[in-house]
């Protein structure tokens, strides 16, 4: 059948979307071996009905203190929990950016030789395969309770996080900048500072941005296992069924999280 035949005899009809399997038997095969796995999964999990009971109280009594935060009755605790937290942000997201960068340098394939690259790789892979909170649970038994385990938990995933991306920004620039600083004859330092920093800068502090955001988010999780910060002046609230200390607790988690989000937006709008 020709083209032209072909597009004859399909004017007219009303245009189907191709099925994703175009089998039909194995598409119903699916269809039906999924829906048992999940019939199966949903049976073998043990819900106590009555613990769920007892719990919708305790669940509504959480969600109506949103309507009346008490920021007044533990102030103190809510400030110095604050505090606490944006101090170990601030120094974490330095230093972890700080030492992200040579790291990072050295993970891009492209300038940095083979024994650097793999070496820095590990660095990276290691910092990446492990959660913040297995981190943190580490250095608490290591360092105590207190902001120095959250401090070295957060700078030591901020590495993982920024090295990775920064090394694949580098991989992925233009190579006709950095060839004609190089063909200058620059040397290695100044090639990277004319020729790659330029082209990864935007992205860096972007980044940097973005970093910081998930580490103020992240000291609120920490300070569950003992880490410090807010997350330990919230974990005390729950213990003491305070919920509208919570609730307050809460919201300010996002609207500084919402701010740095607003600050992240202008400073990458002027870097553009």
């Amino acid at each position: 059948m020709t083209a032209a035949t072909e597009l004859d005899t399909l004017i007219g009809r009303k245009w189907r979307k191709p099925p994703f399997i175009k089998r039909a038997w194995l598409r119903w095969m699916l269809t039906i071996g999924g829906l048992a796995y999940l019939v199966a999964a949903f049976a073998t999990l043990e819900v106590n009905w009555s613990r769920v009971y007892e719990g919708l109280d305790r669940g509504a009594a959480f969600i109506m203190a949103f309507m009346e935060p008490d920021f007044v009755s533990r102030w103190g605790d809510i400030r110095d929990g604050m505090v606490e937290s944006l101090v170990m942000t601030v120094g974490a997201s330095v230093v972890g950016i700080a030492i992200s960068i040579p790291i990072g340098l050295g993970a891009a394939r492209n300038i940095a030789p083979l024994p650097v690259y793999v070496i820095c790789r590990g660095i990276v892979a290691v910092s990446r395969a492990l959660q913040e909170i297995i981190v943190a649970i580490l250095l608490v038994a290591i360092f105590g309770f207190g902001p120095l385990a959250g401090f070295l938990t957060l700078s030591f995933a901020t590495i993982g996080f920024l090295s990775k991306l920064l090394a694949e920004d580098i991989e992925a620039m233009d190579r006709s900048q950095g060839e004609a600083i190089r063909a200058t004859g620059a040397r290695w330092l100044q090639w990277i500072n004319y020729g790659v920093q330029p082209q990864v800068m935007p992205r860096l502090i972007g980044l940097s941005m973005y970093r910081i955001d998930i580490n103020f988010r992240e000291s609120a999780i920490l300070g569950l296992v003992g880490a410090g910060g807010i997350g330990a002046t919230l974990n005390t609230a729950f213990d003491r069924y305070e919920f509208d200390t919570a609730a307050a607790i809460l919201l300010m988690i996002i609207v500084i999280v919402m701010a740095l989000e607003y600050l992240s937006g202008i400073i990458r709008a002027r870097m553009q």
